[in-house]
């Protein structure tokens, strides 16, 4: 355990940013799954662009707050419009 005062306040606020990234991560990963159910149950559902906007949202979101890197937000935005549009079509 941390002796200084800094490192103990350094520690606190480590364990803060954790439960953070731990909650930003759970929800870019809900949204995902929601997706792929939606699509592996109907998948000639045209209302999924509306979701597909909002999981967009949630993944930038993550990234703009340092959760996830910004090349694995845009890489997770990347397969799940291919997955839509391939619907779609």
């Amino acid at each position: 355990m941390a002796n200084h005062k800094s490192a103990l306040k350094r520690a606190r606020q480590n364990e803060d940013q954790r439960l953070r990234n731990k909650s930003n991560k759970t929800r870019v990963k809900s949204v995902i799954k929601d997706i792929r159910t939606a699509v592996a149950l109907n998948p000639s559902d045209q209302s999924l662009f509306p979701s597909l906007n909002a999981a967009k949202s949630v993944i930038d979101k993550a990234s703009k707050k340092g959760s996830i890197h910004h090349r694995t937000a845009a890489r997770k935005i990347s397969r799940i419009s291919r997955l839509i549009n391939s619907v779609k079509s």
